[in-house]
């Protein structure tokens, strides 16, 4: 059984429980602008990070006009071509989604689009638009789709029953449309990664996919992200004692837009992971968010300095 957190712990932006100095990490450049489309899912998964399911509207509906004054900013920042990722929530619910991933694409930026692969992909009426964007934009987007597992029984734990075959028949119809995957898996349903990227592989070929299980940016595992469950601090003497840079961490180049119900205009938060506390909503513009940012929550250190995971391609 895993030990709680300390209740001490992550309560000081500037020190630790034990009166360290906290590391933070400061803005280095932006590789990656994320899009929460909305927290709306048509699946609710039994241990989802950001609390999607069908009737959760935290975070409403992105429209092409939230979107836009940000992609001017990449324009005006002289950045050139990013990658902009798209998440949720289920990206497919949002009936903005084709024309948000036109105009990303307009501007030459690469789009990276985390699905579920499941039926709101599938609506005739979102298949039109993504066979139109593929042949207009060839090989600028990227699926990467959720398969917690490479076995219907562990995916199906977490998604519900049935949820497998289902993002099968999604994943078939990307590949038979040549549009470029890849999967996005979950450290704890396998006993090691040898394991996991073994049966990953299998499935891989059993079904003819341009994907290389071997390969840790087409096969992604993800690890546990737990909040309650203890978990060191990193302080400012962690990134020798550990060997690693903090120019490495997803905050040093990536910021994720949201817009939370009942706000009128959208909000830029330091991380993928951390849309519940406030601490991390750096501003209204890129702009305004690009600040250090100080690890102050267990998610920093388990999943990205610890774990050693980006939610980037």
């Amino acid at each position: 059984m895993n030990a709680p957190i300390d209740p001490q712990k992550f309560r000081n932006p500037q020190t630790t429980a034990k009166g360290e100095k906290r590391a933070q990490v400061f803005f280095k450049r932006l590789d990656t602008l994320w899009l929460n489309t909305g927290s709306l899912c048509n699946i609710e998964c039994a241990n989802c990070y950001i609390k999607s399911s069908p009737t959760a509207d935290h975070f409403v509906y992105l429209t092409l006009d939230d979107v836009t004054p940000y992609l001017d900013e990449i324009d005006a920042m002289g950045l050139g071509a990013i990658e902009i990722g798209v998440t949720g929530g289920e990206p497919y619910l949002n009936p903005n989604m084709i024309a948000i991933s036109e105009a990303v694409l307009a501007r030459g930026h690469s789009l990276l689009v985390l699905t579920n692969a499941m039926k709101p992909m599938m609506r005739p009426r979102v298949q039109a638009g993504l066979l139109d964007l593929a042949k207009r934009f060839p090989d600028k987007t990227t699926f990467r789709v959720s398969l917690d597992h490479f076995s219907a029984a562990g995916h199906d734990t977490e998604r519900g029953e049935g949820s497998f075959a289902v993002a099968l028949r999604g994943m078939r119809w990307l590949s038979d449309h040549n549009m470029p995957m890849n999967i996005a898996g979950r450290a704890m349903f396998s006993e090691d990664e040898a394991t996991a990227r073994a049966g990953y592989d299998k499935l891989i070929t059993d079904h003819n996919w341009a994907i290389d299980a071997m390969d840790p940016a087409q096969l992604i595992l993800f690890p546990e992200m737990d909040a309650s469950v203890d978990v060191p601090e990193i302080t400012v003497a962690c990134w020798g004692i550990l060997d690693i840079s903090p120019d490495t961490m997803m905050c040093s180049n990536s910021r994720m837009v949201v817009k939370r119900k009942g706000e009128d205009r959208a909000s830029v938060l330091a991380c993928t992971l951390l849309w519940d506390d406030t601490q991390f909503e750096m501003g209204k513009t890129l702009t305004e968010s690009l600040g250090p940012v100080a690890l102050n929550h267990p998610h920093c250190a388990k999943f990205c300095v610890l774990g050693g995971a980006s939610c980037s391609a």
